[in-house]
């Protein structure tokens, strides 16, 4: 049962034996995160599960904090007094571990090597221990996969909680945007304050779906610290009913810091925001055709037969790739540059079911994969050769690669592939031979990405 969560940074200066005075300077953030945690203790929880950017953090896996309990100090930060012992809530750490286990989901306390608290936990702890001294706590770090991942990370957090019967209160630990002042610790970006802006009214109005659209490379410019938490705590929170109350927001020393409270109601079907991100993303006419047609061929082996009612755009003929990807990776993709069959929809069919079944490089895919798939349709224009590499883009154009009827093939705009150079080598590895032969011949085609 979960009935109260709250979102709040972790500024080592608010502490006062840190700060040393310095603190002052951010009392709207002292005050709030004290009525914060007033809010949580007054709902008498037996565990506070704390989502922590600074936990031990892995690429492809969620670390859990294993053991029976943990220790903690200030002491990088010249407090070495400030220090607390917690006790771990075991049952609910290996509740939700053999879960994640079960279902093939990257997280654990498999690879729990650093047993210290962090300040992204102990920070929270300072304000909270004096309200709650005798709390349990699971301690979770976030990874470096999709949102959706964390997202679905929530869901079994709230699965665990309600097979324990448990009552659990939420702290999403994190601070905003680290670039809001020329004086700041880390500068002035621009992306900075619109982050901060954009976070708060997503936070503020829990319009947990917003946070799926939050681009990369926004994220990254913006110097975020928290919005993964964030999204994890959004997916604790799926298909709940969600009253937010903004306590504060204050960039005094150019990070952002903000705290709001979150009283969780009953359920909600309008609130299954997982969901709806992946209805939203499968509404092209294109993108429906090779859901369908995936979700057939894996189901039955065979190729979907083709609809008899089609728009005008799947009528026509031309070459098409269909990519499926799981959870931001790779699954399967499989395509054709020239059209072999009399119109798109039969392209798209075909290619759907070799993506998920006969990619050499992948396992065919599972019936049970099928929740999780993000489908796109590449629909390829006219390749033509081109003789000054100048005349290529990596977000306009993909490349073929020809030597010695050799053949290497790659799509336009894919994340990782910055340069020419980069997407010039990556075909030609895909064709196995050398970018520097001589017969090398490079066409250039556009292809319009449905998704």
């Amino acid at each position: 049962m979960i009935r109260k969560a709250i979102m709040v940074p972790h500024p080592p200066i608010a502490l006062a034996e840190v700060g040393r005075g310095e603190e002052k300077k951010i009392q709207q953030t002292l005050d709030a995160y004290g009525e914060a945690c007033s809010f949580i203790a007054d709902d008498h929880p037996d565990t506070v599960i704390i989502l922590s950017p600074h936990a031990l953090m892995y690429r492809d896996y969620f670390n859990i904090s294993g053991g029976k309990d943990a220790y903690g100090d200030m002491a990088r930060f010249h407090a070495g007094r400030v220090a607390f012992r917690k006790e771990y809530d075991t049952e609910f750490v290996s509740c939700l571990t053999q879960m994640l286990e079960e279902e093939g989901f990257p997280g654990g306390t498999q690879y729990d090597r650093d047993p210290l608290l962090d300040h992204g936990t102990m920070v929270p702890l300072y304000f909270l221990t004096p309200y709650l001294p005798d709390c349990r706590i699971v301690r979770i770090g976030l990874s470096g996969l999709p949102l959706s991942m964390h997202y679905r990370l929530g869901m079994y957090i709230q699965k665990t909680a309600e097979t324990l019967g448990r009552h659990i209160a939420v702290i999403a630990s994190g601070d905003l945007a680290h670039c809001q002042k020329e004086d700041g610790p880390y500068g002035y970006k621009a992306e900075g304050p619109a982050y901060d802006e954009a976070i708060m009214k997503t936070m503020g109005t829990a319009a947990f779906n917003e946070l799926f659209d939050y681009p990369a490379s926004f994220l990254h410019a913006s110097m975020e610290c928290g919005h993964r938490a964030f999204v994890i705590l959004a997916g604790i929170l799926d298909g709940l009913s969600v009253t937010p109350h903004v306590l504060s927001h204050e960039a005094t020393f150019g990070v952002g810091y903000g705290i709001v409270t979150f009283d969780i109601g009953s359920a909600d079907n309008e609130r299954h925001f997982l969901d709806q991100h992946r209805a939203v993303h499968s509404s092209d006419p294109l993108v429906q055709l090779a859901v369908q047609a995936a979700a057939y061929s894996v189901r039955t082996g065979k190729t979907m037969p083709v609809p008899s009612a089609l728009p005008a755009s799947l009528q026509k003929p031309a070459g098409c790739f269909v990519s499926v990807h799981e959870d931001g990776d790779l699954r399967g993709c499989i395509g054709t540059i020239f059209p072999v069959h009399d119109t798109l929809a039969e392209e798209i069919v075909n290619n759907a079911r070799s993506a998920c079944l006969r990619d050499p490089r992948f396992s065919a895919i599972t019936e049970d994969e099928l929740p999780f798939l993000e489908i796109s349709v590449d629909v390829m224009g006219e390749p033509e050769v081109i003789h000054d590499r100048s005349q290529l883009d990596v977000h306009r154009y993909g490349i073929i690669c020809t030597s010695k009827n050799r053949r290497g093939l790659l799509l336009p705009d894919l994340e990782g592939v910055d340069t020419v150079e980069q997407q010039i080598a990556i075909a030609c590895s895909k064709g196995g031979f050398d970018p520097d032969e001589e017969d090398l011949v490079i066409e250039r085609f556009e292809a319009v990405r449905h998704v």
